[in-house]
């Protein structure tokens, strides 16, 4: 079931991508406010684009110790294990990119970070979770922006492979 296009914003590298390769995904845009806490801003976004928070996922972008990356998406409720993140990936550890490299590594800014459309495609990794949803919501690529869209099939073009690697509460 594709899904329709509900409002008319500017084509993103992540849209644009998606386009081309012909997925459906559907576009929630939402106000953006200064002053938010990062760690917050997730939950906030689920509550404004009127979503389960489970359903959401934020990007982060980790480092292996020979220097490559990783990219991770996990739940906007909860924290990445780092450690199963690193088995999950087959590296020996990893820690997460500092903010001040996310841009010219990834093409993102931090809290606009989508796994769709980075300058490079990076090993990627999705907690298992998403595939509990029929669509899942990972930033578009821009703040104020979240793409909406089946989970095997953003899997199927960022070459992710699903794995356990949210941290235990």
């Amino acid at each position: 079931m594709a899904l329709a296009r509900k409002q008319k914003v500017a084509k993103t590298n992540a849209m644009r991508e998606l386009d081309a390769a012909g997925i459906a995904y559907d576009v929630h845009t939402y106000e953006v406010e200064e002053g938010v806490p990062q760690r917050d801003l997730g939950m906030r976004i689920a509550r404004l684009v009127g979503a389960d928070p489970d359903s959401q996922f934020k990007t982060l972008v980790t480092t292996t110790p020979s220097g490559d990356h990783v990219v991770c998406c996990v739940p906007v409720n909860e924290e990445l294990d780092l450690k199963k993140a690193a088995a999950a990936a087959g590296e020996k550890s990893l820690s997460m990119m500092h903010v001040r490299d996310l841009e010219s590594t990834c093409g993102y800014v931090r809290g606009a970070c989508s796994p769709i459309g980075m300058k490079k495609q990076f090993r990627t990794l999705i907690d298992e979770t998403a595939q509990l949803f029929e669509y899942v919501g990972v930033s578009g690529g821009k703040k104020g922006l979240t793409l909406m869209l089946a989970p095997d099939e953003l899997a199927a073009f960022v070459e992710a492979t699903y794995a356990d690697i949210v941290a235990e509460r």
